[in-house]
């Protein structure tokens, strides 16, 4: 499978596993990979948002682009997560071909103080690092129309994730770049809208623990079978309501509790996620995850 058609397909983000003493355990991913693989998931990104980006140092970033890989061993593409300061982001896209990652995804810089001149210099350091295809991973469109633009138009990119809930914006950019692929960045619950205006796939981190549900979604999706679509999603709708709370600062914490609930102990998530989950919401994920379990 070509990057292009993994890239229209599902782009799962893996979690990162710690140890009982707060150390990455990148061997913990094996049977989430099995998992995804089995299931048909066309490509794995490290170091993404679910993965805990922001919480990782350096140096655990990559550790985790340098052994996963192996891990996967070819049988979906790799897509390698780089960010913060440029200086960092450069570092790990320099080292992302040789480490057997098939793109780099650039994490759209939080800088309070980010300017859409600088932001396009940013991706484009970090572009002629890599040597590899780029996948922007867009979260605010609030830099405006033209720089989104202008960023689409950069060397070596070729897709973005569109993780920003105006689709008005969304459908503006799908127009003024023709030639970049765009990808439902909002999971599942996005997909079938951002479908609707041209966008192709989806990222999830419901993959890490069941994979064969998203895999239906897009089924559904490519058959146009908005319906079916819809009602797949309705019935992850409890799973992701309870990764919003609390700020959406439950977001990894319930895919991490919800593996630890099917056997497959990933560890905690690290501040400022929330971690344990709360009384209740523990309860009800673990009421979901039986249910899926005998379905």
């Amino acid at each position: 499978m070509t990057l292009a058609e993994a890239l229209s397909g599902i782009s799962g983000i893996l979690v990162t596993p710690f140890d009982a003493h707060d150390g990455i355990a990148p061997a913990r991913l094996a049977p989430i990979v099995e998992r995804c693989v089995a299931a048909g998931v066309d490509a794995l990104t490290v170091n993404g948002n679910t993965s805990e980006f922001y919480g990782l140092t350096i140096f655990e970033a990559e550790r985790m682009q340098a052994e996963v890989p192996a891990l996967i061993a070819g049988r979906a593409r790799i897509i390698a997560g780089v960010g913060r300061s440029v200086t960092e982001a450069v570092r790990l896209a320099a080292r992302a071909k040789a480490d057997g990652a098939d793109a780099v995804m650039v994490h759209q810089p939080p800088d309070p103080f980010a300017s859409p001149r600088g932001v396009a210099d940013y991706v484009r350091r970090v572009a002629e690092a890599a040597g590899l295809p780029v996948v922007l991973y867009l979260r605010n469109a609030g830099i405006g129309h033209d720089a989104i633009a202008a960023l689409c138009a950069l060397p070596g990119v070729v897709a973005v994730k569109w993780a920003n809930p105006d689709l008005m914006a969304l459908a503006r950019a799908i127009r003024a770049a023709p030639g970049i692929r765009f990808v439902c960045g909002l999971a599942e619950p996005w997909a079938p809208p951002m479908t609707a205006l041209g966008a192709q796939g989806f990222t999830s981190g419901l993959i890490n623990l069941a994979p064969e549900r998203s895999v239906a979604i897009l089924a559904a999706l490519r058959a146009g079978n908005m319906p079916r679509a819809n009602a797949l999603i309705a019935e992850m709708a409890p799973f992701e309501a309870l990764r919003a709370e609390e700020q959406n600062g439950a977001n990894v914490s319930v895919v991490k509790a919800a593996l630890a609930l099917a056997g497959d102990d990933v560890g905690h998530a690290r501040p400022p996620a929330s971690w344990p989950l709360a009384p209740e919401s523990l309860a009800r994920l673990r009421d979901l995850v039986a249910g899926w379990r005998r379905g």
